[in-house]
Protein backbone atom coordinates (compact mmCIF):
# COMPACT_ATOMS: atom_id res chain seq x y z
CA UNK A 1 0.00 0.00 0.00
CA UNK A 2 1.60 3.56 -1.31
CA UNK A 3 0.37 6.21 0.98
CA UNK A 4 0.33 10.33 1.05
CA UNK A 5 -0.16 12.71 3.34
CA UNK A 6 -2.17 15.59 2.88
CA UNK A 7 -1.95 18.63 5.47
CA UNK A 8 -4.58 21.44 5.24
CA UNK A 9 -4.22 24.69 6.34
CA UNK A 10 -3.26 27.56 5.03
CA UNK A 11 -1.42 28.49 8.35
CA UNK A 12 0.89 25.23 7.54
CA UNK A 13 1.74 26.61 4.10
CA UNK A 14 2.90 29.95 5.21
CA UNK A 15 4.91 28.61 7.87
CA UNK A 16 2.88 29.84 10.74
CA UNK A 17 3.16 26.47 12.40
CA UNK A 18 5.24 23.40 11.98
CA UNK A 19 3.69 20.09 10.78
CA UNK A 20 4.63 17.79 13.55
CA UNK A 21 1.48 16.06 12.22
CA UNK A 22 3.24 14.35 9.07
CA UNK A 23 6.48 13.29 11.14
CA UNK A 24 3.84 11.84 13.38
CA UNK A 25 2.02 10.07 10.52
CA UNK A 26 5.01 8.79 8.60
CA UNK A 27 6.63 7.64 11.67
CA UNK A 28 3.40 5.52 12.21
CA UNK A 29 2.94 4.19 9.13
CA UNK A 30 6.42 2.84 8.65
CA UNK A 31 6.08 0.79 11.96
CA UNK A 32 3.01 -0.97 10.05
CA UNK A 33 4.50 -1.70 6.89
CA UNK A 34 3.29 1.00 4.86
CA UNK A 35 5.07 2.94 2.33
CA UNK A 36 4.59 7.24 2.38
CA UNK A 37 6.06 8.05 -1.25
CA UNK A 38 4.79 11.61 -0.84
CA UNK A 39 3.65 14.53 1.72
CA UNK A 40 1.83 17.51 0.46
CA UNK A 41 0.78 21.06 2.19
CA UNK A 42 -2.27 22.97 0.49
CA UNK A 43 -3.86 25.80 1.66
CA UNK A 44 -7.79 26.51 2.89
CA UNK A 45 -8.71 26.83 -1.14
CA UNK A 46 -11.48 24.37 -2.44
CA UNK A 47 -9.69 25.12 -6.17
CA UNK A 48 -6.47 23.65 -4.64
CA UNK A 49 -7.76 21.18 -2.68
CA UNK A 50 -9.76 19.38 -5.27
CA UNK A 51 -6.41 19.42 -7.53
CA UNK A 52 -4.73 18.11 -4.38
CA UNK A 53 -7.28 15.25 -4.01
CA UNK A 54 -6.83 14.30 -7.58
CA UNK A 55 -3.45 14.44 -7.81
CA UNK A 56 -2.22 12.32 -4.67
CA UNK A 57 -4.84 9.46 -5.56
CA UNK A 58 -3.07 9.25 -8.76
CA UNK A 59 -0.23 8.03 -6.73
CA UNK A 60 -1.47 6.85 -3.70
CA UNK A 61 -3.77 4.18 -2.62
CA UNK A 62 -3.99 5.80 0.30
CA UNK A 63 -4.37 9.34 1.44
CA UNK A 64 -4.86 10.79 5.08
CA UNK A 65 -5.54 14.04 5.58
CA UNK A 66 -4.90 16.09 8.53
CA UNK A 67 -6.96 19.55 9.26
CA UNK A 68 -10.33 21.38 7.76
CA UNK A 69 -12.11 19.96 9.90
CA UNK A 70 -13.85 22.65 12.13
CA UNK A 71 -17.22 24.51 11.72
CA UNK A 72 -15.95 27.67 9.55
CA UNK A 73 -16.23 28.16 6.49
CA UNK A 74 -12.75 28.12 5.30
CA UNK A 75 -13.02 24.47 6.95
CA UNK A 76 -13.42 22.17 3.51
CA UNK A 77 -11.46 19.18 4.04
CA UNK A 78 -14.34 16.79 4.08
CA UNK A 79 -16.78 18.76 1.79
CA UNK A 80 -14.33 18.89 -1.22
CA UNK A 81 -13.33 15.11 -0.48
CA UNK A 82 -17.13 14.02 -0.44
CA UNK A 83 -17.36 16.43 -3.94
CA UNK A 84 -14.19 14.39 -5.33
CA UNK A 85 -15.57 11.00 -5.15
CA UNK A 86 -19.17 12.53 -6.04
CA UNK A 87 -20.90 11.15 -2.27
CA UNK A 88 -23.59 13.23 -0.78
CA UNK A 89 -23.30 14.27 3.07
CA UNK A 90 -26.23 13.15 5.13
CA UNK A 91 -26.50 14.53 9.13
CA UNK A 92 -25.85 11.53 11.41
CA UNK A 93 -27.96 12.73 14.44
CA UNK A 94 -25.64 10.28 16.73
CA UNK A 95 -22.33 12.36 16.10
CA UNK A 96 -24.48 15.63 16.64
CA UNK A 97 -25.55 14.72 19.48
CA UNK A 98 -22.14 14.00 20.52
CA UNK A 99 -21.04 17.49 19.59
CA UNK A 100 -24.19 19.05 21.76
CA UNK A 101 -22.64 16.70 24.39
CA UNK A 102 -19.17 18.32 24.31
CA UNK A 103 -20.57 22.08 24.61
CA UNK A 104 -22.54 20.80 27.47
CA UNK A 105 -19.71 19.56 29.13
CA UNK A 106 -17.45 22.58 28.65
CA UNK A 107 -20.19 24.71 29.93
CA UNK A 108 -20.29 26.45 26.31
CA UNK A 109 -22.52 27.19 23.67
CA UNK A 110 -22.95 25.67 20.58
CA UNK A 111 -22.66 27.60 17.72
CA UNK A 112 -24.79 26.68 14.37
CA UNK A 113 -21.91 26.21 12.51
CA UNK A 114 -20.85 23.18 14.31
CA UNK A 115 -23.77 21.12 12.94
CA UNK A 116 -21.66 20.94 10.03
CA UNK A 117 -19.34 18.78 11.53
CA UNK A 118 -21.51 16.14 11.92
CA UNK A 119 -22.40 15.89 8.26
CA UNK A 120 -20.84 12.36 6.21
CA UNK A 121 -21.96 10.17 3.23
CA UNK A 122 -23.63 7.61 4.98
CA UNK A 123 -21.37 5.13 4.13
CA UNK A 124 -18.47 6.31 5.55
CA UNK A 125 -16.58 4.59 8.18
CA UNK A 126 -17.13 7.21 11.14
CA UNK A 127 -14.08 8.09 13.59
CA UNK A 128 -15.44 9.38 16.96
CA UNK A 129 -13.04 12.68 18.30
CA UNK A 130 -12.95 12.02 21.98
CA UNK A 131 -10.64 15.51 22.61
CA UNK A 132 -12.82 17.60 20.57
CA UNK A 133 -16.06 18.06 17.79
CA UNK A 134 -14.62 17.29 14.61
CA UNK A 135 -15.40 13.47 14.08
CA UNK A 136 -13.28 12.30 11.62
CA UNK A 137 -13.81 9.00 8.68
CA UNK A 138 -12.93 7.11 6.46
CA UNK A 139 -13.97 6.31 3.02
CA UNK A 140 -13.07 3.65 0.53
CA UNK A 141 -13.85 3.90 -2.83
CA UNK A 142 -12.81 1.14 -5.19
CA UNK A 143 -9.07 0.40 -4.45
CA UNK A 144 -8.88 3.77 -2.86
CA UNK A 145 -8.87 4.65 0.67
CA UNK A 146 -9.62 8.33 2.09
CA UNK A 147 -8.80 9.16 5.86
CA UNK A 148 -9.67 12.12 7.12
CA UNK A 149 -8.39 13.21 10.87
CA UNK A 150 -8.58 17.04 12.60
CA UNK A 151 -5.63 18.90 12.74
CA UNK A 152 -5.09 19.71 16.46
CA UNK A 153 -2.29 16.96 17.19
CA UNK A 154 -4.38 16.17 20.38
CA UNK A 155 -7.45 14.94 18.76
CA UNK A 156 -5.57 13.57 15.52
CA UNK A 157 -3.04 11.68 17.27
CA UNK A 158 -6.05 9.67 19.61
CA UNK A 159 -8.26 8.96 16.42
CA UNK A 160 -5.00 7.53 14.43
CA UNK A 161 -4.35 5.39 17.21
CA UNK A 162 -7.78 3.96 17.90
CA UNK A 163 -9.40 4.13 15.23
CA UNK A 164 -7.50 4.65 12.00
CA UNK A 165 -4.85 1.99 13.42
CA UNK A 166 -7.11 -1.34 13.62
CA UNK A 167 -8.44 0.01 10.32
CA UNK A 168 -5.35 -0.04 8.22
CA UNK A 169 -3.90 -3.24 10.25
CA UNK A 170 -6.17 -5.35 8.12
CA UNK A 171 -3.82 -4.81 5.08
CA UNK A 172 -0.66 -5.38 7.04
CA UNK A 173 1.29 -8.52 5.35
CA UNK A 174 4.38 -6.96 6.90
CA UNK A 175 5.99 -5.00 9.61
CA UNK A 176 9.19 -2.63 9.78
CA UNK A 177 10.97 -2.52 12.79
CA UNK A 178 13.47 -0.23 13.58
CA UNK A 179 16.11 0.86 16.26
CA UNK A 180 18.25 3.87 16.71
CA UNK A 181 21.76 4.18 17.42
CA UNK A 182 23.12 7.33 18.97
CA UNK A 183 26.94 8.31 18.41
CA UNK A 184 29.24 10.97 19.68
CA UNK A 185 32.58 12.06 18.84
CA UNK A 186 32.60 11.11 15.44
CA UNK A 187 31.31 13.21 12.30
CA UNK A 188 29.18 11.82 10.04
CA UNK A 189 31.64 11.44 7.30
CA UNK A 190 33.89 9.18 9.84
CA UNK A 191 31.18 7.36 11.01
CA UNK A 192 30.10 6.55 7.52
CA UNK A 193 33.76 5.76 6.72
CA UNK A 194 34.25 2.88 9.44
CA UNK A 195 31.22 1.53 8.63
CA UNK A 196 30.97 2.18 4.94
CA UNK A 197 30.17 -1.37 4.03
CA UNK A 198 27.49 -2.14 6.12
CA UNK A 199 25.70 1.30 4.97
CA UNK A 200 26.85 0.04 1.36
CA UNK A 201 25.38 -3.78 1.71
CA UNK A 202 22.74 -4.24 4.09
CA UNK A 203 19.08 -4.19 2.20
CA UNK A 204 17.21 -6.10 5.32
CA UNK A 205 18.05 -4.25 7.50
CA UNK A 206 18.99 -0.64 5.85
CA UNK A 207 21.20 1.47 7.74
CA UNK A 208 20.20 5.03 7.51
CA UNK A 209 22.97 7.93 9.18
CA UNK A 210 21.44 11.28 9.99
CA UNK A 211 23.44 14.13 11.26
CA UNK A 212 21.75 16.37 14.29
CA UNK A 213 23.85 19.03 15.99
CA UNK A 214 27.45 17.23 17.44
CA UNK A 215 25.82 13.93 16.98
CA UNK A 216 25.05 10.74 14.22
CA UNK A 217 21.60 8.84 14.69
CA UNK A 218 21.84 5.53 12.71
CA UNK A 219 18.58 4.06 11.93
CA UNK A 220 18.30 0.25 11.44
CA UNK A 221 15.51 -0.63 9.82
CA UNK A 222 14.06 -4.22 9.09
CA UNK A 223 11.13 -5.22 7.09
CA UNK A 224 9.42 -8.75 8.00
CA UNK A 225 6.63 -10.86 8.91
CA UNK A 226 6.04 -9.59 12.48
CA UNK A 227 7.85 -7.25 14.49
CA UNK A 228 9.90 -10.52 16.64
CA UNK A 229 11.27 -11.58 12.98
CA UNK A 230 12.19 -7.83 12.42
CA UNK A 231 14.18 -7.32 15.95
CA UNK A 232 15.93 -10.75 15.25
CA UNK A 233 17.37 -9.16 11.32
CA UNK A 234 18.57 -6.34 13.48
CA UNK A 235 20.81 -8.28 16.22
CA UNK A 236 23.34 -8.83 13.93
CA UNK A 237 24.42 -5.82 12.13
CA UNK A 238 23.64 -3.89 15.13
CA UNK A 239 26.02 -5.58 16.76
CA UNK A 240 28.74 -5.40 14.15
CA UNK A 241 27.87 -1.40 14.15
CA UNK A 242 28.72 -1.28 17.94
CA UNK A 243 31.77 -3.07 17.97
CA UNK A 244 33.20 -0.79 14.90
CA UNK A 245 31.72 2.30 16.45
CA UNK A 246 32.79 1.18 20.20
CA UNK A 247 32.56 3.80 23.17
CA UNK A 248 31.08 6.75 20.54
CA UNK A 249 27.70 4.81 20.85
CA UNK A 250 26.63 6.33 23.64
CA UNK A 251 22.82 4.90 23.57
CA UNK A 252 19.59 3.66 21.42
CA UNK A 253 16.52 5.05 21.13
CA UNK A 254 15.21 8.51 22.37
CA UNK A 255 17.71 8.30 24.91
CA UNK A 256 20.24 11.30 25.87
CA UNK A 257 23.32 12.50 26.67
CA UNK A 258 22.44 13.58 29.92
CA UNK A 259 20.41 10.72 30.74
CA UNK A 260 23.07 8.60 30.37
CA UNK A 261 25.69 10.52 32.36
CA UNK A 262 23.27 10.81 35.07
CA UNK A 263 22.46 6.99 35.31
CA UNK A 264 25.87 6.73 35.74
CA UNK A 265 26.61 9.24 38.20
CA UNK A 266 23.62 7.95 40.31
CA UNK A 267 23.98 4.02 39.96
CA UNK A 268 27.98 4.97 41.54
CA UNK A 269 27.20 7.50 43.53
CA UNK A 270 29.18 9.99 42.17
CA UNK A 271 29.12 13.27 43.68
CA UNK A 272 29.44 16.30 41.49
CA UNK A 273 29.56 19.83 40.71
CA UNK A 274 29.63 22.69 37.72
CA UNK A 275 31.64 25.53 37.08
CA UNK A 276 30.65 27.05 34.57
CA UNK A 277 31.61 30.57 32.72
CA UNK A 278 30.75 30.43 29.05
CA UNK A 279 28.05 28.49 29.13
CA UNK A 280 26.39 30.25 32.08
CA UNK A 281 24.37 27.23 33.84
CA UNK A 282 23.65 25.19 30.36
CA UNK A 283 25.78 22.44 31.87
CA UNK A 284 24.45 22.53 35.29
CA UNK A 285 21.31 22.30 33.45
CA UNK A 286 21.56 19.60 31.18
CA UNK A 287 23.04 17.21 33.92
CA UNK A 288 19.72 18.36 36.36
CA UNK A 289 17.74 17.19 33.53
CA UNK A 290 18.38 13.36 34.99
CA UNK A 291 15.46 12.61 37.30
CA UNK A 292 17.39 11.68 40.31
CA UNK A 293 19.99 13.66 39.87
CA UNK A 294 19.61 15.10 43.06
CA UNK A 295 20.95 12.54 45.07
CA UNK A 296 24.62 13.32 43.85
CA UNK A 297 24.62 17.09 41.93
CA UNK A 298 25.88 19.13 44.73
CA UNK A 299 26.25 22.12 43.35
CA UNK A 300 26.63 24.77 40.02
CA UNK A 301 28.71 27.76 40.24
CA UNK A 302 28.41 30.29 37.64
CA UNK A 303 31.01 32.15 37.49
CA UNK A 304 31.57 35.26 34.73
CA UNK A 305 34.13 37.67 35.84
CA UNK A 306 37.55 36.80 37.05
CA UNK A 307 36.00 38.05 40.90
CA UNK A 308 33.65 35.11 40.98
CA UNK A 309 36.45 32.27 39.29
CA UNK A 310 38.47 33.35 42.64
CA UNK A 311 36.12 34.52 45.37
CA UNK A 312 33.80 31.17 44.75
CA UNK A 313 36.14 28.86 42.94
CA UNK A 314 39.47 29.59 44.70
CA UNK A 315 41.21 30.33 40.99
CA UNK A 316 44.66 31.76 41.91
CA UNK A 317 44.94 35.89 40.38
CA UNK A 318 48.22 34.84 38.96
CA UNK A 319 46.75 32.19 37.27
CA UNK A 320 44.57 34.59 35.46
CA UNK A 321 46.69 37.19 35.39
CA UNK A 322 49.81 34.70 33.19
CA UNK A 323 47.42 32.76 31.48
CA UNK A 324 43.73 34.34 31.08
CA UNK A 325 40.20 33.61 32.40
CA UNK A 326 40.09 31.13 28.75
CA UNK A 327 42.77 28.66 29.15
CA UNK A 328 43.30 25.02 30.32
CA UNK A 329 45.26 26.43 33.50
CA UNK A 330 42.50 28.19 35.06
CA UNK A 331 39.28 25.12 33.67
CA UNK A 332 41.94 22.94 35.83
CA UNK A 333 41.27 25.37 38.60
CA UNK A 334 37.28 25.86 38.26
CA UNK A 335 36.74 22.47 37.94
CA UNK A 336 38.95 21.42 40.97
CA UNK A 337 37.53 24.72 43.10
CA UNK A 338 34.16 23.49 41.97
CA UNK A 339 34.19 19.88 43.56
CA UNK A 340 36.34 21.01 46.86
CA UNK A 341 34.30 23.81 47.90
CA UNK A 342 31.51 21.51 47.49
CA UNK A 343 32.74 18.66 48.70
CA UNK A 344 32.24 16.26 45.71
CA UNK A 345 34.05 13.61 43.84
CA UNK A 346 33.63 15.04 40.60
CA UNK A 347 34.07 18.90 39.39
CA UNK A 348 33.75 19.85 35.58
CA UNK A 349 34.39 23.27 34.27
CA UNK A 350 33.93 25.41 30.96
CA UNK A 351 35.26 28.56 30.25
CA UNK A 352 35.68 29.95 26.88
CA UNK A 353 34.81 32.52 23.67
CA UNK A 354 31.36 32.11 22.56
CA UNK A 355 31.45 35.35 21.06
CA UNK A 356 30.19 36.96 18.45
CA UNK A 357 32.96 39.29 19.56
CA UNK A 358 35.89 39.52 22.20
CA UNK A 359 38.04 36.54 20.24
CA UNK A 360 41.90 37.83 19.03
CA UNK A 361 44.21 35.74 16.93
CA UNK A 362 45.75 33.65 20.17
CA UNK A 363 42.25 32.65 21.60
CA UNK A 364 39.79 33.38 18.32
CA UNK A 365 35.81 32.81 19.21
CA UNK A 366 35.20 29.40 19.69
CA UNK A 367 37.97 28.44 21.56
CA UNK A 368 36.72 26.71 24.95
CA UNK A 369 38.30 24.89 27.65
CA UNK A 370 36.34 22.34 29.51
CA UNK A 371 38.05 21.10 33.15
CA UNK A 372 37.31 17.70 35.13
CA UNK A 373 38.32 16.98 38.13
CA UNK A 374 37.87 13.29 39.25
CA UNK A 375 38.75 12.14 43.12
CA UNK A 376 42.27 14.19 42.82
CA UNK A 377 42.77 14.06 39.57
CA UNK A 378 42.83 17.21 37.24
CA UNK A 379 42.40 16.90 33.37
CA UNK A 380 41.85 19.76 30.64
CA UNK A 381 40.65 19.67 27.21
CA UNK A 382 40.80 22.32 24.40
CA UNK A 383 37.81 22.72 22.17
CA UNK A 384 37.19 24.79 18.90
CA UNK A 385 34.14 24.80 17.78
CA UNK A 386 32.63 27.38 15.16
CA UNK A 387 28.90 28.52 14.87
CA UNK A 388 26.57 31.53 16.98
CA UNK A 389 27.17 32.40 20.09
CA UNK A 390 24.21 29.44 21.31
CA UNK A 391 25.62 27.17 18.96
CA UNK A 392 29.14 26.93 21.08
CA UNK A 393 27.22 27.05 24.18
CA UNK A 394 25.30 24.44 23.20
CA UNK A 395 28.23 22.22 21.91
CA UNK A 396 30.15 22.76 24.51
CA UNK A 397 27.67 21.14 26.80
CA UNK A 398 27.40 18.54 24.56
CA UNK A 399 31.25 18.01 24.37
CA UNK A 400 31.75 18.22 28.04
CA UNK A 401 29.24 15.67 28.68
CA UNK A 402 30.72 13.20 26.54
CA UNK A 403 33.90 13.41 27.87
CA UNK A 404 32.64 13.11 31.38
CA UNK A 405 30.99 10.01 30.35
CA UNK A 406 34.10 8.81 28.88
CA UNK A 407 35.68 8.86 31.78
CA UNK A 408 32.92 7.59 33.99
CA UNK A 409 33.20 4.71 31.93
CA UNK A 410 36.91 3.74 31.91
CA UNK A 411 36.97 4.23 35.40
CA UNK A 412 33.47 2.69 37.14
CA UNK A 413 32.20 0.39 34.09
Amino acid sequence: MRAEILAVGTEILLGNIVNTNAQYIANRLAELGIEVYHQSVVGDNAERLMQAYDLAFKRADLVITTGGLGPTKDDLTKEVAFEYFGKKAVLHEELLKEIEDYFKKINMPMSENNKKQAFFPEDAIIMKNKNGTAPGCIIEEGNKILAVLPGPPREMKLMFEESLVPYLKKFQDSVLVSKTLRVIGLGESNVAEIIDDILENSKNPTVAPYAKEGQVTLRITAKAENEEEGKKLIISVEKEIRERLGISVYGEGDITLEEVVGKILVENNLTIATAESCTGGLLGGAIINYPGISKVFKEGFITYSNEAKIKRLNVSEKTLKNFGAVSSETAAEMAKGAALSSGSDIGISTTGIAGPGGGTKEKPVGLVYVGLYIKGEVKTKELHLVGNRQRIRNMTVMRALDWLRRELISRYI
